[in-house]
């Protein structure tokens, strides 16, 4: 990792609360950088970001959470922003990326935490649930299913199939690194703002986004699909905690009917569909903290 004087203004002093820091936690052999705010004795929550995400797109609920009662752990996932980015596709397979969320939680000094994630960041939360069900107290999920709906969705629809064509192309070597990284990310622009409303992201945000892709390479962040199509599934398909799905019916990547048969694996689901939202959900509605609040008291 490059010194501090070389590293992006991407830690938390992009947030003016002065009681939000950035701090460095050593777990599963890579070292994630960490934004943390609230009582360090209140309950615990973790939030895990998606691509092309990083910490900062929980910017809004950070402050919410921590008003009501919570400590709010939120990681820079490895490969991103200012966390290390292992060489390797192996190095961000599910069992990998779950076990950095298992060890961040025990690092806090806990055995369990409330766990919330958005797009990949989901997938890792699903995973941590059906994986490590002790470890996770309640179970929030926004824009993406259950990774057993996932697979047999894929499987079986072509409307699916289709929209999921990035993760085949990210397959390619080299290719995608080249495309994603040229002319300043601007391929990575585009995906943010094609997947969003009109004016979800604005260019202060998305210089932002820029500087934190451009410091570790677009290449990790691909690596996550590559190595999750190397990942095997996890070992139940069951959710026993009380989770939370929250959808953007207006997803161009996933088909909304994924987020219906998602509850059916949940003991304890609750689903809240936004329409005319798209798959950026958290940024678009208020609606979604608020419900986050709810569903984790």
């Amino acid at each position: 990792m490059t010194d501090t004087e070389s590293r992006p203004a991407t830690d938390a002093s992009l947030l003016a609360d002065q009681s939000v820091e950035s701090t460095y936690r050593s777990v599963n052999g890579v070292q994630l950088h960490v934004v943390v705010a609230g009582d360090p004795d209140a309950p615990l929550v973790v939030l895990l970001h998606g691509h092309p995400d990083f910490w900062y797109g929980w910017r809004a609920q950070i402050s919410s959470l921590v008003e009501a009662g919570y400590r709010v752990v939120v990681p820079d996932q490895r490969g991103c922003n200012l966390s290390a980015a292992p060489d390797g596709i192996d190095s961000y397979r599910i069992a990998e990326l779950t076990a950095d969320v298992c060890e961040l939680i025990h690092s806090e000094g806990r055995e369990s935490a409330h766990v919330v994630g958005h797009d990949f960041g989901a997938f890792v939360a699903w995973n941590v649930a059906l994986r490590r069900p002790s470890l996770v107290d309640r179970l929030g999920i926004l824009n993406v299913p259950h990774p057993t709906v996932y697979r047999n969705v894929v499987r079986s629809s072509p409307r699916q199939l289709a929209r999921s064509w990035y993760v085949w192309f990210y397959q390619l070597p080299a290719l995608p690194e080249w495309l994603l990284g040229r002319n300043d990310a601007e391929m990575m622009v585009t995906a943010l703002e094609v997947t969003s409303n009109p004016g979800t992201f604005d260019e202060e945000t998305i210089q932002r986004y820029r500087a934190a892709w451009c410091h570790t390479g677009v290449g990790p962040r691909i690596n996550w699909y590559r190595g999750f199509r190397r990942s095997d599934g996890p070992p139940r398909d069951t959710v026993v905690q009380p989770t939370l799905i929250c959808w953007g019916k207006d997803d161009i990547a996933l088909v909304p009917s994924m987020a219906r048969k998602s509850v059916d694996y949940c003991e304890d689901g609750q689903l809240r569909m936004y329409p005319d939202t798209s798959h950026w959900v958290h940024h678009e509605r208020e609606e979604v903290t608020e419900e986050l609040l709810r569903h984790l008291s």
